[in-house]
């Protein structure tokens, strides 16, 4: 709160559009100011409004079926869950310089297994959660990918899609 108070007192914009309870953008806010002297408004307003210096080919591989989406995230889960994922969280755990509070510790799977080694409870829980956090995190990807203009998607289980983004490459690169 008091972060986000004294973000209020030097951009007052910018924490209009800040939960209180996000500490991650208000310290990205404050960073900004305390970097380059400007608040993060008028850095944003600063932006320009001119394309790219290069082109830029956007490609999507998602499958169209969202019950096969939330198959492939159990699948990816459980391999790397065999390839020795409680293994890191643990060793990761019991390195005296990293605390469940870094960022990285709070991405999506990281944090379930941290706090499912700490607390305890069945595996089957933690598993459950943390495929059901990376699905909320796919929807959210998803949602932002859906605003993107000119993208190109591709469902890879559809007859000769890689095909397609190959052709699709191919036509852009020769352009």
């Amino acid at each position: 709160p008091a972060l986000h108070a004294e973000l209020a007192g030097r951009d007052p914009e910018a924490a209009a559009g800040i939960d209180p309870s996000d500490p991650q953008r208000i310290q990205r806010a404050l960073e900004v100011i305390e970097l380059t002297g400007r608040t993060l408004s008028e850095a944003r307003r600063r932006r320009p409004a001119e394309p790219l210096p290069y082109r830029v080919l956007k490609i999507v591989v998602c499958p169209r079926e969202r019950a096969e989406l939330h198959r492939r995230i159990e699948r990816r889960f459980d391999l790397m869950w065999a390839a020795g994922f409680e293994a890191e969280v643990r060793r990761l755990r019991d390195d005296s310089r990293i605390h469940a509070d870094l960022p990285a510790m709070r991405a999506v799977g990281y944090r379930q297994v941290w706090e499912w080694l700490e607390q305890g409870g069945e595996p089957a829980r933690m598993r459950s959660r943390a495929i059901a956090a990376t699905r909320q995190l796919a929807k959210r990807q998803l949602t932002w990918l859906r605003r993107e203009r000119n993208c190109l998607w591709y469902d890879l289980d559809v007859e000769d899609a890689l095909w397609g983004v190959v052709g699709d490459v191919q036509q852009f690169l020769e352009a």
